[in-house]
């Protein structure tokens, strides 16, 4: 028997006598004694010892006996508050625990934890007592056990210095303490400079964090600087390593014709790419046309496997990322610019390698047949979203002369999709329609902000890659192959309850039972809200009652789609899904996913969609936190300026106001000089207890910008007047207090 195998079976043994219940807690020499360990072999025995404690499996109490450790202790993800507090967040349970200050046994933010679950008497009276009322409704309060590994290693920041040491303040406000850095390791920093530290300790109850600086980015107010601050901070590779861009020199830059003598030739086909202008990465075209009562539409996407082949550099550092970040003005790309913007874009006049979904669609939206292949095709036309609108939309006579011989396959791609579209809409795919933010950067320099034109060629794209997405999916579902599906699933029961009270003050309602909800009743939602003020608002308050959709072996729907399969096949170069699914479907088509590569897929799956996942929320939260640092630094251009805005959400610190522009600040309480206000949990408003003035979500008021922090990230604004109404006059300084 090996070593280790040796080890293991003895640790098992240890354990075993641990969970026996005859079992009294020992000391380590009563173990000795008990099992008669020969001296030689009394250091394994404090090895097995030390690593059943670390594995969480046993813990060694004060009086030196070892326990086995209780059954109901689960490992998660430390999320700190600056208030001391925290939270757990546990995989596969949809609520977070709740840590309090005096229970976190000095975790720090992001760390993997071991927590036990409170029960009624060891929670704090408050909280007890909220429990037994109904108003919590699950068990959510725990102490931190055992702090397994620690989850950051840096912290970027803003460092202030003193005389002989200074202080990391950190970017991420979850972090709930400086960071102190010892004079010795500033690393050339002054004062403002944004930095990365190194945690050399993580502090206590009475020590702050330490670190030493390992990088300095510049200063904070340099804009240059906000981009990069986010990256460090979300441990987003930047730079390739050189090992792949070793393996770009094996990357043709034009597509070797002998490799395309076991492609289905397509090049003869009327075939375009519909994008934004700026867009370079071109990973799907679009081949449409009519034939004996049905219509043929060719989707096309990029054969990026063809060149990235698994387990490659290349295919190591796109697991790595993940998904390529957009980040307003900036790209961090998934694939190297050679294979991103060259051999893999479907660039107009020039042969590509790709994989199509070729659907056969009749006259009432249904999708017949369809067929999958590995093909060659030769785009006509590089089109943006804004031309093809003003072709199908506003039917611009310049525009249209441009493309006359495109004119008639834009008119029936938008034949099609309306065909497409109704049909999803007959099954209660929710289309939430709200304004997004368009930032334009000139310079290194926010110069606008505003919301984003959605155009109806946008949509057009959008139904033909559902259609294609959706048909992958349900062919290889039924082929019972393993395969990576976007799923999505109903929201939790408790949210959609709170919806309805909010929406309800808008004179809104939706049919719901407690236990069952169904899209379509969404969507009756979204449809009667459509062209109102309050579109924008309530769209985004339904969003947010829905739960992430993620990726997983298990193709069990997507709730938001009202689908009952659903995958991402259309954009291997900015995600790694894509690219995954396509090598599986690759390897299906030539007749090579023989038993062992499917028990390989099988293995790797479920590891490779839980990473895609937390890939792209790590991607979406770079995405926001830079668009809110853009937000910033625009409205820091504008103080002491007016604006128009709704309110969109209510506290007991206050009220925020999201602007006609998209840009959304916050109204302290303490700030609303003319009333002594109250926050109202049943009526989600501040309502004002001499003058009864109500603040309530959806409600139009004037606001003046009064101050923007760039630290922070955050954007105050002061109400000068709520509409049709005369200010009330300087009060008193008061702080809300809840209903």
């Amino acid at each position: 028997m090996e070593k280790t195998e040796l080890f293991e079976e003895r640790k098992k043994i240890i354990y075993d006598l641990m969970c026996d219940s005859k079992y009294k807690p020992l000391k380590y020499k009563e173990i000795v004694y008990l099992l008669q360990v020969p001296e030689e072999d009394r250091p394994e025995l404090s090895a097995i010892l030390d690593r059943l404690i670390y594995e969480g499996k046993i813990e060694k109490k004060e009086n030196g006996r070892y326990v086995k450790t209780a059954d109901e202790l689960l490992e998660g993800t430390f999320i700190s508050n600056k208030k001391g507090f925290g939270f757990v967040r546990v995989d596969g349970i949809d609520y977070d625990f709740f840590i309090p200050a005096n229970k976190t046994r000095g975790a720090f933010h992001d760390d993997k934890v071991l927590i036990r679950p409170l029960d009624e008497s060891e929670m704090y009276g408050e909280r007890r007592n909220r429990r037994r009322s109904g108003t919590v409704k699950k068990l959510s309060e725990a102490s931190v056990e055992k702090i397994l590994e620690r989850g950051l290693k840096t912290v970027v920041g803003v460092y202030q210095k003193n005389k002989k040491f200074g202080f990391v303040i950190p970017d991420n406000s979850r972090i709930d303490s400086d960071i102190f850095i010892p004079g010795r390791f500033e690393n050339g920093a002054k004062s403002g400079d944004r930095v990365v530290a190194e945690l050399t300790s993580y502090g206590d109850k009475v020590r702050s964090a330490e670190g030493k600086i390992i990088e300095v980015i510049g200063d904070y107010t340099d804009p240059l600087t906000d981009v990069l601050s986010v990256v460090r901070e979300l441990k987003i590779p930047y730079e390739f390593p050189e090992e792949v861009t070793a393996d770009l020199k094996r990357i043709p830059d034009e597509v070797d014709p002998r490799e395309l003598a076991t492609r289905t030739d397509l090049r003869d086909l009327v075939t375009v790419t519909i994008d934004g202008e700026d867009a370079k990465d071109l990973d799907d075209a679009i081949t449409l046309y009519e034939e004996n009562g049905m219509y043929k539409l060719g989707v096309h996407i990029a054969d990026v496997s063809h060149y990235v082949t698994e387990n490659s550099p290349l295919d190591k550092e796109a697991l790595n990322r993940g998904t390529s970040c957009y980040l307003v003005d900036k790209v961090i790309p998934m694939l190297p610019e050679k294979l991103s913007n060259g051999i893999c874009s479907l660039n107009a006049g020039k042969d590509r390698l790709t994989l199509s979904c070729l659907m056969d669609i009749d006259k009432n939206g249904n999708i017949v047949s369809h067929k999958i292949c590995e093909s060659v095709i030769n785009v006509n036309e590089r089109m943006t979203y804004t031309a093809v609108s003003a072709i199908v939309e506003d039917r611009d006579p310049e525009t249209m002369e441009r493309y006359s011989e495109l004119v008639p396959l834009f008119d029936l791609m938008l034949e099609v999709s309306d065909l497409l579209r109704e049909k999803r809409r007959q099954r209660g795919s929710i289309d939430f329609d709200f304004d997004e933010s368009k930032i334009v950067v000139e310079d290194g320099k926010v110069s606008y902000i505003g919301a984003y034109e959605r155009r109806r060629s946008n949509g057009i794209i959008e139904d033909f890659m559902l259609a294609a997405n959706e048909t992958i999916a349900e062919d290889y579902f039924w082929q019972e192959l393993p395969f990576e599906y976007r799923v999505h699933e109903a929201p939790d029961a408790e949210k959609v309850k709170q919806l309805g009270v909010l929406i309800s003050k808008f004179g809104f309602y939706f049919k719901a039972s407690r236990d069952n909800v169904h899209p379509k009743e969404f969507q009756k939602l979204i449809d009667s809200i459509s062209g109102s003020e309050c579109e924008n608002l309530v769209s985004r308050m339904t969003l947010r009652t829905m739960k992430q959709a993620k990726y997983s072996t298990e193709c069990t729907g997507h709730f938001g789609l009202a689908c009952r399969y659903y995958c991402h096949f259309t954009s291997p170069i900015r995600r790694y899904p894509d690219l995954m699914i396509h090598r599986i479907i690759k390897e299906n088509i030539r007749g090579k996913l023989n038993d062992n590569r499917q028990k390989h897929y099988n293995a790797i799956l479920p590891k490779i969609c839980d990473d895609n996942s937390k890939k792209e929320r790590r991607a979406e939260s770079a995405e926001r936190e830079v668009e809110k640092l853009k937000k910033v630094e625009y409205m820091s251009e504008h103080v002491g300026e007016v604006f128009q805005g709704v309110i969109s959400g209510v506290n007991n610190r206050g009220i925020f106001v999201e602007l006609e522009n998209t840009v959304e600040g916050f109204v302290s309480v303490a700030d609303m000089y003319d009333d002594f206000y109250c926050y109202s949990e049943e009526e989600y408003a501040m309502i004002g207890e001499t003058g009864h003035n109500k603040y309530s979500i959806g409600d139009k008021v004037t606001v003046k910008v009064a101050k923007t922090d760039k630290l922070t990230k955050s954007i105050d604004f002061v109400i000068k007047m709520k509409e049709g109404e005369e200010s009330h006059g300087k009060g008193k300084r008061r702080q809300a207090h809840r209903k």
